[in-house]
């Protein structure tokens, strides 16, 4: 009972973390001019809109460059205008941000048949409706456009009891955060294991991750085991606190009855 207490308050915590707020689109010259363009020239700001780059305030300037708060400059290379990436750009195009992304992609196979018809950061992520990096993005319809679904369904399996219990654990150090617990050795150390796990995110070899995210399960029951100690401890001063309380009852009762009798 206590540790569902504890997910719970995690989650809570979770759920009243503060979104980021977008950036001002009407200081940015790029969404107002677009916006009222012909269709096939405004459906990238719509597109933009429901993305997670616009949710995290990352603007078209920001992957495209140029001014954004000039309209002669906007689309200045002088100012750092970059255009459209051709589709053998499109990873280092993306890669200026996330870094430690690329190198992954880079060294996978789909990173090696890159200018082969290999697919690029664009066709799982999209370009300008960029969805959010999950498991998700591992799905037959999108997998078997390029080949058959079998492998990946089964790197997908594997990477989402992972997941499963990084999110698990996660939330049960959030608990103990919560109540004022010294959780910072655990946090770093779930934080070095999660990022050991996302590095797979772009790995397509079948046996390497099902013995990284093995090795992986392994280092999360350390961190489990931890917090199961913690679980101990709180349960005996949870007896020790309702022992106290019962025994300052019992001398209360029998201060009472005492002062009966001599009465």
């Amino acid at each position: 009972m206590f540790v569902w207490t504890l997910c719970i308050l995690a989650a809570l915590t979770v759920l009243a973390r503060p979104v980021p707020a977008l950036s001002a689109e009407n200081e940015i010259v790029c969404l107002q001019c677009h916006a009222n363009l012909p269709e096939q020239y405004s459906r990238p700001v719509a597109l933009w809109r429901a993305s997670i780059h616009a949710e995290n305030g990352i603007a078209c300037n920001n992957c495209h460059g140029g001014d954004p708060k000039d309209m002669a400059d906007a689309m200045n290379p002088a100012r750092g205008f970059l255009g459209v990436p051709r589709q053998t750009e499109i990873p280092a195009f993306c890669g200026r941000c996330h870094v430690g992304v690329l190198k992954d992609y880079l060294a996978s196979a789909h990173g090696r048949a890159l200018g082969k018809r290999g697919p690029t950061c664009v066709t799982c992520h999209g370009n300008h409706r960029v969805v959010k990096a999950s498991l998700d993005l591992i799905n037959e319809k999108s997998c078997s456009s390029c080949h058959s679904y079998e492998r990946a369904g089964a790197i997908k399996a594997a990477m989402q009891a992972t997941e499963a219990m990084l999110l698990a654990t996660d939330m049960r150090i959030a608990a103990y955060k919560q109540i004022g617990a010294d959780t910072d050795r655990l946090e770093k150390g779930l934080f070095a294991t999660r990022n050991r796990f996302h590095t797979l995110f772009h790995n397509v070899d079948l046996t390497r991750i099902k013995g990284e995210t093995a090795a992986i399960r392994a280092e999360i029951q350390k961190i489990d085991q931890a917090l199961a100690r913690l679980d101990q401890v709180g349960a005996q001063r949870r007896k020790a606190g309702a022992a106290a309380v019962g025994a300052s009852l019992l001398a209360a009762l029998l201060f009472h009855l005492l002062r009966k009798t001599y009465r």
